[in-house]
């Protein structure tokens, strides 16, 4: 008979347990109540989002009191992938991760990495969780689209590691997303639970290779919310044990840290609660749990975990290994926050690398100086959740205005704007998509534009039968790479890394 932990073993147990949960805060200071949870809890490791930021000098007072509280080994992360998702917006904005695949150039990707590095930790990070490893070999997938470097592993997995490279020789760990694999999905597991029901083999072909080769060198690995039949048709691979420890740790034979994504998202708190699937992933090989919830759901989670290493459900040693990988990863990019004296030299890089991915998708052809254009956007796009908001209807309208005679059409949901009802006044009619989400029949039956600038989601240019100008992203460098083409200034010499169309084809 297993007699019960002493509460100095609990109490060990849970030391133990916050050395190996991240969290997220409120707000854009620590308030007492934070600041008390961190210290007594012994968290030490915080993801900052865009409420958390407003302005660099405060954000870099954020994540100067994080790193007096959290102690020398603290970790301190953000989402900088590039493209829409970026959350510290006043940096110099980097071309999405496809936007490169069509430049199709590591030095650049290797270049544009080490600008984000420098970016992030001038600002007090010591962890980006980029880049995203994912094939995005499913042109319907709702999440991942610009943000994958492609859908082939040969050309996709070098510029990608190539951009790691960049931010590593910055001081900034990397942390490759979403392992195994979460490029072939219908659904977004931030809302449901997706499964990928291939065989071993076509996985092992296919979506596990970018991960396979960046094992011997990543730092960290993201997990995916994510079920794979093949090898364990009963767990997503954040809670797999024959994944994380069988797949990653077994066959990849990889050394570093895994982290899972978010616990708070609906695939994993909807169908297993974060308290228990907390306890799950630690079992099941994590590291890192990421309790991105509310402080409640923060506490469930870290008295979860603290509970399986108290009752040797996870021996206190595999605890203290993980733990270990953690510091080790902390030792290696402490925080800092260096003075950012790139800045100019970086934003010009971002310019010419968003540039450099525009790419031309039928042969579209540019409209005449001050031509009389008819522009057809939305009025807005609100953030999914995993992106920043997308461009507005008259931001875009102003900027090519500047150009262009512009009138403006706007639409709230493309399945019931009456193309017909657009006026027949002799102007060149343009339409800008300017979100994720691909159209749905009705809109791919009726819009007939004669050129379409797909400023987002670039299989949006699959949906609309017209020319298209296909930018990879909406960020200032990605527009002004769009303008520069409008008005004759360059030309599109990308190629789209997934159908393999491009302006020199």
């Amino acid at each position: 008979m297993t007699s019960s932990p002493t509460l100095t073993e609990r109490e060990q147990a849970r030391r133990i347990a916050a050395r190996l949960l991240m969290v997220r805060i409120e707000g854009t200071r620590l308030d007492a109540h934070t600041r008390q949870w961190l210290r007594e809890s012994g968290i030490r490791a915080v993801c900052l989002f865009r409420q958390n930021m407003r302005e660099a000098q405060e954000l870099a007072q954020l994540t100067a009191e994080l790193r007096a509280l959290m102690g020398p080994e603290a970790l301190i992360a953000i989402d900088q992938e590039g493209g829409a998702v970026v959350r510290a917006h006043w940096l110099p904005g980097p071309p999405s991760a496809m936007a490169l695949g069509a430049a199709g150039d590591p030095a650049l990707a290797r270049a544009v990495g080490a600008a984000v590095a420098r970016g992030v930790r001038s600002l007090g990070f010591n962890w980006n969780f980029a880049p995203v490893l994912d094939l995005n070999n499913n042109l319907e997938n709702p999440v991942i689209a610009e943000r994958s470097f492609g859908a082939d592993p040969r050309l996709a997995t070098p510029i990608a590691l190539a951009w790691m490279e960049g931010s590593l020789a910055e001081g900034v760990a990397c942390c490759v997303k979403h392992a195994p694999g979460h490029g072939d999905t219908h659904v977004d597991s931030h809302r449901a639970l997706p499964t990928v029901a291939k065989t071993r083999a076509e996985l092992e072909a296919l979506e596990f290779a970018p991960f396979a080769q960046a094992a011997a060198s990543a730092p960290a690995m993201m997990t995916a919310h994510i079920v794979y039949p093949a090898l364990d048709p009963a767990h997503p691979a954040t809670l797999s044990h024959p994944i994380l420890t069988g797949l990653i740790r077994g066959q990849w034979q990889y050394r570093g840290v895994i982290i899972t994504d978010s616990m708070d998202m609906q695939a994993i708190a909807g169908t297993y609660g974060v308290g228990t699937a907390a306890a799950m992933a630690l079992q099941a090989g994590a590291d890192m749990v990421m309790a991105l919830g509310d402080m409640a759901a923060q506490a469930a989670s870290l008295g979860a975990m603290a509970e399986l290493i108290a009752a040797g459900t996870l021996a206190t040693a595999q605890a203290q290994e993980r733990v270990a990988r953690l510091d080790a990863l902390a030792r290696r990019f402490p925080c800092a926050a260096p003075p950012y004296l790139s800045e100019a030299a970086d934003q010009e890089l971002m310019r010419a690398a968003w540039l450099r991915g525009l790419t031309a998708w039928r042969a579209p052809r540019r409209p005449a100086p001050g031509a009389r254009l008819r522009l057809v956007v939305r009025a807005d796009a609100a953030s999914d959740g995993v992106s920043e908001a997308g461009l507005s209807g008259s931001e875009l309208a102003a900027q090519l205005g500047a150009h262009f005679d512009v009138a403006t059409t706007v639409f709230d949901d493309p399945e019931q704007f009456d193309w017909s009802s657009l006026p027949a006044d002799g102007r060149t009619v343009v339409l800008a998509s300017t979100t994720r989400k691909r159209y749905g029949p009705l809109a791919r039956a009726r819009f007939t534009p004669q050129l379409h600038l797909a400023l987002w989601n670039p299989f949006q240019a699959l949906d609309i039968d017209a020319p298209a100008l296909i930018s990879y992203g909406h960020a200032a460098g990605a527009l002004a790479a769009v303008l520069a083409w409008l008005t004759g200034q360059a030309e599109a010499h990308g190629v789209h890394p997934c159908l393999g169309e491009g302006a020199h084809t």
